[in-house]
């Protein structure tokens, strides 16, 4: 069965890139609605947003979504992810702002206020996405792609010459609570000179050591260092559950990135539904809602973090 949230729940915090304070609102939806953004401060014209891959306006550092009206809210992936990994299938996100608030650089905070709230069913079963064959997308050595799985599966791979992060791999089946027991603590990552780079062109303004964990070579900036020794491939995963989720629903496939961001990623679902036979939509039996993400999450095994 959809479920949404039980009550609203607040957020309140600064954009990433653009540091302005925001307050954001998740509202419980009926079902059917999915997932939608609206922008609280705009007074004239269209401030709703879909929560939709046709939406992305692509960028290599966040996941954009922009409307017909060319309103936009950004960095909306650790909030999809959060939605995706507790089962939240329909729910009105409001924000007085342009930018997701960052918290801590995860999704931790979302989780644990989400099922703070707790969560309703509603009757009607999920619409997920059946990957029926194989779909790829690359670009300057990276690599993403979709193949056919009974539930999701997430498998990445990243390599980075600083040896602080180095060479990482990992695989999760993403039923039974994964995201939130394996991913959901885990932080945005990126380097000293990428920030110093950024912050010349007018991003990572709202970006600190308290919601980045920076690196430089083999150092690690951040105080306390890395929550998990595989944290950096863990937040990538975290990502692409949030990008994967644009598709208006779950997916049920295995999902394979290698070295890739939110462009390709979105890159990946605009081929995975523009290829013909590769992907229906179903609606699930109680066995199919079983293996979603979001399924089986125990509140008490979500991480405890400093």
């Amino acid at each position: 069965m959809q479920h949404t949230l039980k009550s609203p729940v607040t957020f309140k915090g600064v954009g990433l890139h653009s540091g302005k304070p925001a307050t954001m609102v998740l509202k419980p939806a009926a079902a059917g609605h999915g997932i939608w953004f609206k922008r609280t401060d705009i007074q004239l014209g269209d401030a709703m947003i879909p929560a939709i891959y046709y939406a992305v306006e692509r960028t290599p550092l966040c996941t954009r979504l922009v409307n017909d009206a060319g309103v936009s809210v950004s960095t909306v992936e650790h909030i999809m992810a959060a939605l995706a990994g507790c089962g939240v299938h329909n729910a009105l996100v409001e924000i007085d702002g342009p930018e997701v608030p960052i918290m801590d650089g995860s999704s931790i905070d979302f989780v644990r206020g989400i099922m703070a709230r707790g969560v309703r069913r509603q009757a009607s079963p999920v619409l997920a996405y059946e990957v029926l064959k194989t779909v790829t997308a690359s670009r300057e050595g990276a690599s993403a792609s979709l193949a056919p799985a009974d539930g999701l599966i997430i498998d990445f791979h990243i390599d980075f010459e600083d040896g602080a992060i180095g060479s990482q791999s990992k695989t999760l089946d993403m039923r039974n609570g994964s995201f939130a027991r394996e991913l959901s603590d885990c932080r945005t990552f990126c380097r000293r000179t990428d920030v110093e780079a950024m912050r010349e062109n007018g991003l990572a303004l709202g970006g600190t050591l308290e919601n980045a964990v920076v690196v430089q070579g083999v150092e690690v900036l951040t105080p306390g260092g890395f929550r998990r020794v595989d944290e950096a491939v863990r937040h990538k995963m975290l990502d692409a559950l949030g990008d994967l989720y644009l598709a208006g629903g779950p997916i049920l496939g295995h999902f394979t990135g290698n070295k890739s961001g939110h462009s390709l990623t979105n890159t990946l679902l605009r081929n995975l539904f523009e290829t013909p036979g590769a992907v229906r939509p179903v609606l699930c039996t109680p066995e199919q809602a079983a293996r979603l993400p979001g399924q089986g999450l125990v509140v008490n095994e979500i991480p405890e973090v400093a």
